[in-house]
């Protein structure tokens, strides 16, 4: 019923619908990063039905034998843009789409991808994310929130593959590498390393110019990932949100900040026994208070550490 409206809306006020996909007003335009490697970058802050759902970058390596997608964008329409985008790029079939993690506005964009052929991979981590129920609870609260580009006939795609180990392939003249480097913003979290182009997908273990989604991510490891990817010293670093870097350790620098400054104070509150209420009103957020994406993050983020912090102390 609710898609049926969605159609009925997009057509009332002039948007035209192609085949399944609405028409998007949001500019899906590839970014040339090496002579085969391109991004396409979401809008700063979160999703919203305003920026219809494109808050998160996704990216493509065109090999000579084919195209390698990594993640999806966050709306059905979305993937479908981003699809076009790609084929506007290279005739290449679309062979392959690796997902960094199984967050929605990373993977609601499969359906159109899995369309054109492609392959699905992600780690297996994240089989957890489907069979305990919150697949279907974040759709539909999705379904609220950005409709009508999402809504309850949004497909939630699996994967064709589901991977344990880090793995290397090479497709054309390309070689991949992908390493799991969850748990941290996501247990399944995934980096695709591009040796021969100096390129590292890094998905959301760095959220760069925006405050990060934390909720219930292990900071602490998150925070030990970010050393590990420093340690690889690459070239260009494209990240799940904002700008590519070509300075990942100053641009890690902000995600790595607001990490520590998270646990600190609500370490010191759990360990002080002050309620999350009083210490979070008494917190000092004034260095990120004008960070794009603050106001819808940052509560968030702040209870979820403090109940992290809460266990690791039990922990001790």
């Amino acid at each position: 019923m609710r898609a049926l409206l969605a159609i009925i809306l997009l057509a009332a006020s002039g948007v035209a619908a192609a085949a399944e996909y609405p028409a998007l007003q949001s500019k899906i335009t590839p970014l040339k990063v090496t002579a085969r490697v391109y991004y396409v970058q979401g809008a700063p802050g979160v999703a919203s039905a305003a920026n219809e759902g494109f808050n998160s970058n996704a990216g493509f390596v065109v090999t000579g034998a084919g195209v390698v997608v990594i993640d999806a964008l966050g709306t059905p329409a979305l993937g479908n843009a981003l699809r076009l985008a790609i084929e506007n790029v290279s005739k290449e079939p679309i062979r392959r789409v690796i997902l960094t993690h199984y967050h929605a506005d990373h993977f609601y964009g499969l359906e159109a991808l899995k369309e054109a052929g492609a392959e699905v991979w992600a780690h297996e981590a994240a089989r957890d994310y489907f069979g305990s129920g919150e697949a279907e609870r974040r759709r539909e609260q999705r379904s609220r929130d950005l409709f009508p580009w999402v809504d309850e006939s949004t497909r939630l795609v699996r994967p064709d593959r589901w991977l344990g180990e880090d793995t290397e392939f090479t497709m054309g003249a390309v070689r991949f590498e992908i390493h799991h480097l969850g748990p941290a913003h996501s247990p399944e979290d995934a980096i695709v390393v591009l040796p021969d182009e100096g390129v590292v997908f890094s998905g959301d273990i760095l959220f760069a110019g925006r405050i990060p989604f934390v909720g219930e991510a292990d900071s602490r490891q998150w925070l030990e990932r970010i050393d590990v990817l420093l340690k690889m010293r690459p070239r260009v670093m494209i990240p799940g949100h904002g700008d590519l870097s070509r300075d990942p350790a100053r641009d890690l620098a902000l995600t790595r900040d607001y990490l520590l400054h998270l646990r600190a104070t609500m370490g010191k509150a759990v360990e002080d026994f002050v309620p999350f209420e009083e210490a979070y009103a008494k917190a000092d957020w004034s260095r990120f208070a004008n960070v794009p994406a603050f106001d819808a993050a940052n509560r968030v983020n702040a209870y979820g550490t403090y109940l992290l912090m809460e266990r690791e102390l039990l922990r001790k």
